[in-house]
C-alpha cells in the first residue's frame, strides 16, 4: 500500500490527514481484509487528494467496490459544506445519473424458458444498444427541455410510466434546481435522441432468476415483492448517454479558468471544482441535475419498452405479468442532503461516484411503502457472476452519508480483458453457463467478461459485515442485452 491505513474496527481503515499534504479530514476505506489487499494504488492516490478539497467534511470515504477512476475513485463518497465547499464533476463522473432499475414479475423460471430466446430478441429491437444509437421517442427542443426538468414526472404525463413507477424511484425520479439554460445546445442535440437507449460500455439490461437459497431476508424481500421460488426479475443499468457526458465535458472547461479565480489548487487535474455557491458551481449543478433527470427518464422509457416486449412475447397482459418497478436509484449524481457531522447537523452536497444512496429506515426520503425498512439498494455484479438486492441501513446514515457501494469494481481495464477473451468464445461460454446474449459489439462484449471484475459475492458480504447495507437476494443472470 502506498500510504499507511489504520484499522478503525472490522471492515473500516483510515489514512491520517498526514501522511500527505494538504489533506483536510481523514481518507477512509470500506472493505475486507482481503479485498484491501487488492486495492489499485491509484485508489489510496485518488482517495487522500479527494481529502484536499476545500469544504470537505468528515471523511473523504472510498468502497469496497473502488478503483482507479476520473478524479475521485469509482465507490467514491464525499460531503462539502454547502457554504464552504466546492462542487467537482470528478466527483459525479460523465455518465451522470448512471443508475439501476430492478423490475419485478409474478413469473417464475420454467414459464419464460420456452420464450426467452424471442424475449431477448424483441428486447434488443426495443431498447437499441451501443455506441451513438437513437431512441424511439423523438422529441424537438422545446419538448426535451421538459424532460431535464420533469423527468419522469414527463414520462408519466405522456404515457410512458404508471402511478406506481413514480412512487418507486430515487426522489421520483425529478431532482429540484434542474435549469435548462445551463444545457449547451451540444448537450442538448446529443441528448434528445437518445432517450430509451442502453448505450454501450457496461451497460445492460438483463434477466435474472432468484433461486430461493439465494434469499437471505425472505421478510425484507416479500416487501420488495419477491415472494415465490424461481421468481423473474428484470435489471437495467445505464445513464443520461450523451447530454450527461456533453454537460460533464461543458462545464469541466469553465472550472478550470473558475479555479484560478477562486485561487483553488488541486493535486490533480481531473479534481476540477469550483465553489457550490459560486456562479459557476451553481451553473454545473442545475445542468447536472438536468442531466440526472434525463437519466430517470431514459430508464423509464426502457421500463415502458420492456413492458412491451414482456406483454407482445408472453401474450398476457401487464397486471398478469405483474411488471413492477422495484426501485431505480442513482450512482453517479450529486445531491444536497442533510447529516449529524461532528455533533451538529449540516447541509452538505454529498458526491457519489460509482456508490450507491443507502438510506436506511425511517428516512423521509425512502418511499412510503418501504419507509419502515429502508430503501432498495440495487448492485450491479458482472453479466457472467449476477447482481444483489440489498436494503439500506442507519449505520449508513450515520458513518458513509446515507452511501454503500455500486458494483464488482474492475480488475483489469477493458483493454486487458479484450486481449484474454474474443466476444465469440465469450458467448458460448456464457450458454453452457445458462446465459443467453444478444450483443451491439463483440469487442464490446469481451470487456464486460466476468473475470475483469471483482467477485461479487466478496463486495457484497463486505458492506453486509460492515453494516452500511444489507443482503436481501441474489440475482442470477439467464439473458444479458449488452450495451
Amino acid at each position: 500500500m502506498k500510504y499507511p491505513v489504520t484499522k478503525i474496527r472490522d471492515g473500516v481503515w483510515e489514512i491520517d490527514p498526514s501522511v500527505k499534504k494538504g489533506m483536510r479530514v481523514p481518507a477512509r476505506l470500506y472493505s475486507s481484509d482481503k479485498l484491501l489487499a487488492s486495492l489499485d494504488d491509484g485508489v489510496f492516490e485518488q482517495v487522500t487528494n479527494v481529502a484536499t478539497l476545500p469544504g470537505i467534511v468528515g471523511h473523504a470515504l472510498c468502497m469496497p467496490d473502488g478503483h482507479w477512476g476520473y478524479g475521485f475513485p469509482i465507490g467514491g463518497v464525499a460531503a462539502f459544506s454547502i457554504s464552504d465547499g466546492v462542487i467537482s464533476p470528478g466527483g459525479i463522473g460523465f455518465d451522470i445519473n448512471c443508475g439501476m432499475r430492478l423490475i419485478k414479475t409474478n413469473l417464475v423460471l420454467d414459464e419464460i424458458k420456452p420464450k426467452l430466446p424471442q424475449l431477448l430478441d424483441r428486447l434488443f429491437q426495443l431498447v437499441p444498444a451501443g455506441v451513438g444509437v437513437k431512441g424511439s421517442v423523438s422529441l424537438n427542443k422545446k419538448e426535451f427541455e421538459s424532460v431535464l426538468v420533469d423527468g419522469v414526472a414527463w414520462c408519466h404525463k405522456n404515457g410512458y410510466a404508471n402511478d406506481s413507477d413514480r412512487l418507486s424511484i430515487e426522489q421520483g425520479g425529478k431532482l429540484p434546481n434542474a435549469d435548462p439554460s445551463q444545457v449547451s445546445q451540444k448537450a442538448f442535440d446529443r441528448g434528445r435522441g437518445q432517450l430509451g437507449t442502453l448505450g454501450s460500455g457496461n451497460h445492460y439490461l438483463e434477466i435474472e432468476v432468484i433461486k430461493p437459497e439465494n434469499v437471505f431476508d425472505a421478510k425484507i424481500a416479500q416487501r420488495f415483492g419477491i415472494d415465490r421460488p424461481n421468481q423473474i426479475v428484470i435489471l437495467v443499468h445505464c445513464g443520461s448517454r450523451g447530454c450527461g457526458h456533453q454537460v460533464a465535458t461543458d462545464h469541466l472547461q469553465v472550472f478550470t479558468k473558475a479555479m484560478q479565480k477562486y485561487g483553488i489548487e488541486t493535486n490533480d487535474r481531473e479534481l476540477a471544482c469550483a465553489p457550490f455557491s459560486s456562479p459557476e458551481g451553481q451553473a454545473y449543478f442545475k445542468g447536472m441535475t438536468c442531466a440526472a433527470n434525463s437519466a430517470f427518464a431514459n430508464r423509464q422509457i426502457i421500463v415502458h419498452n420492456i413492458r412491451r416486449a414482456f406483454t407482445e412475447i408472453l401474450g398476457k397482459s401487464e397486471g398478469e405479468i405483474g411488471l413492477e418497478t422495484i426501485y431505480d436509484v442513482a450512482h453517479n449524481i450529486a445531491k444536497i442532503e442533510s447529516y449529524e457531522i461532528g455533533g451538529k447537523k449540516q447541509k452538505v452536497i454529498v458526491h457519489r461516484k460509482g456508490a450507491t444512496r443507502a438510506f436506511g429506515p425511517n428516512s423521509p426520503d425512502v418511499p412510503d411503502k418501504y419507509r419502515d425498512i429502508g430503501q432498495p439498494v440495487l448492485v450491479g455484479g458482472s453479466m457472467q457472476t449476477g447482481s444483489y438486492l440489498l436494503v439500506g441501513t442507519s449505520k449508513a446514515m450515520e458513518e458513509t452519508y446515507g452511501s454503500t457501494l455500486h458494483g464488482s469494481g474492475r480488475t483489469m481495464s477493458r483493454m486487458q480483458a479484450k486481449k484474454m477473451v474474443k466476444g465469440s468464445e465469450l458467448i458460448t461460454e456464457m450458454a453452457e453457463q445458462g446465459i443467453q446474449v444478444r450483443a451491439a459489439s463483440l469487442s464490446g462484449l469481451a470487456e464486460e467478461v466476468g473475470f475483469a471484475y471483482k467477485e461479487i459475492d466478496d463486495v457484497i458480504d463486505a458492506v453486509h459485515n460492515i453494516g452500511i447495507s444489507k443482503k436481501v437476494a441474489k440475482l442470477v443472470p439467464i439473458g444479458n442485452i449488452k450495451g
